[in-house]
Parts: C-alpha cells; sequence; structure tokens
C-alpha cells in the first residue's frame, strides 16, 4: 500500500489555502449575483 506522508511533504499549503479562500469568495458572490438576476427577473418578468 502507498504511503501517503510523502505526497503531503511536497504540498504547498499556503497557496493551497488561497486558493480555497479565493473559491471560497467566488463562490458567494457567484451565489449573490445569481439569487439577484433571479429576483430582478421575477420582479420585472411577473
Amino acid at each position: 500500500m502507498a504511503n501517503n506522508d510523502a505526497a503531503a511533504n511536497g504540498m504547498d499549503y499556503p497557496e493551497h489555502e488561497r486558493t480555497y479562500e479565493r473559491f471560497v469568495v467566488f463562490a458567494k458572490w457567484g451565489s449573490i449575483a445569481v439569487t439577484a438576476i433571479i429576483v430582478f427577473m421575477a420582479v420585472t418578468l411577473l
């Protein structure tokens, strides 16, 4: 069975955390934008 400790030692954790933080921010603002578009469409089209 493979030893996963060797792979973990080569990871750049600070870069991983920055990338994850950017993903979370993008997902949050993307969700807000989609919700705003849907609300705008509901108000103007109904």
